[in-house]
């Protein structure tokens, strides 16, 4: 079993590493030892992020099996162009998820890489084998319901499966290319195109279905944006003060946050030209503002203080709790 475990660690890592290409008995036990650490590390990811994206589809399966498809309802992007089309030529939506994602997954394949591309074929092929072979019950006729939850479920199973470095609607794919082309956001582009599909939507189906549809991309979007940012949002804030030690400790000892200090130097202000200077750096969560906020006045009101947001963290004290002595 050992032999067997020390030729899959040398197959699979330290033989793709550049200018690492040794014979077998010539790795030492180090870099079998590091190889054995670096393969749980990416067998791991890899089952997390099927994981992840198995919930993906059977969110977006349930949300549109369940909701979306017996009410005639659409959503924006890949997925409502292939509704759409569904409904106006009575076309498997299986299938055609399939062909409308092709040319946005090979985009990807350029565009984001190899690994990206098979996550997502996966992630695509899933869902369409769902939406074939699972038939699973309406769960209500209120149109408001059903536009809701519907697009809370499909938006979920999008944000679990991009949580596992796959995408269920390529045309965020094609946000990310044209936004680089045309200097603009990827936000401005998904809203162009759903504006398209919407369009489109209001010729071939009624007005309440379009209507309905758009309350569907809403809740979907917000959704989204929810699972992939989670409940918590992170700021970002950089401290420049005259007494910058005594507002570390306060950081530290009374918000129970780390702190990140640079040596940086004041330019020309109110006071005129200043030494050196420690510039202080710590994230916190949106409740914790305040705290810090009263906390920095306290010591210095004249502070120069700059907050951003922060899409996500890792590591460090942000995600642990503060232990107490």
């Amino acid at each position: 079993m050992k032999s067997i475990w020390s030729k899959i660690i040398i197959n699979t890592i330290l033989r793709n590493k550049k200018g690492n290409l040794k014979r077998e008995h010539a790795y030492s036990n180090f870099e079998k030892a590091k190889g054995f650490v670096e393969l749980k590390i990416v067998l791991f990811s890899l089952l997390k992020d099927g994981l992840l994206i198995m919930i993906g589809i059977a969110s977006a399966a349930f949300g549109l099996e369940s909701f979306l498809l017996p009410n005639n309802f659409i959503d924006g992007g890949a997925t409502g162009i292939a509704l759409l089309i569904s409904e106006v030529t009575h076309i498997s939506l299986s299938v055609l998820l399939i062909l409308v994602n092709i040319p946005f997954i090979l985009l990807g394949y350029n565009l984001l890489g190899k690994a990206f591309a098979l996550k997502t074929i996966f992630a695509i092929c899933g869902l369409a084998i769902g939406l074939a072979t699972l038939h699973l019950p309406q769960i209500t006729h209120d149109n408001t319901l059903v536009s809701v939850f519907g697009g809370f479920f499909l938006g979920m199973g999008i944000g679990f499966a991009v949580r596992g470095g796959a995408v269920l609607d390529g045309t965020e794919i094609l946000a990310i290319t044209l936004s680089k082309k045309f200097s603009t956001t990827i936000g401005d582009i998904i809203i162009i195109i759903n504006i398209i599909v919407f369009a489109f939507a209001a010729i071939y189906l009624t007005i309440d279905s379009v209507l309905y549809s758009m309350v569907t991309y809403l809740t979907a979007s917000k959704t989204l944006e929810f699972v992939l940012e989670g409940i918590e949002e992170y700021t970002g804030v950089t401290i420049v003060s005259a007494h910058s030690d005594e507002i570390r400790v306060a950081i530290i000892e009374k918000i129970g946050r780390g702190v990140t200090v640079y040596n940086g130097k004041r330019g020309y202000g109110v006071h005129g030209p200043t030494n050196n200077v420690d510039i202080i750096y710590t994230v916190i969560t949106r409740l914790e503002i305040s705290k810090l906020t009263a906390e920095i006045d306290k010591i210095d009101p004249n502070a120069f203080v700059v907050m951003n947001s922060i899409k996500d963290t890792k590591g460090g004290m942000i995600k642990k709790r503060r232990h107490k002595n």
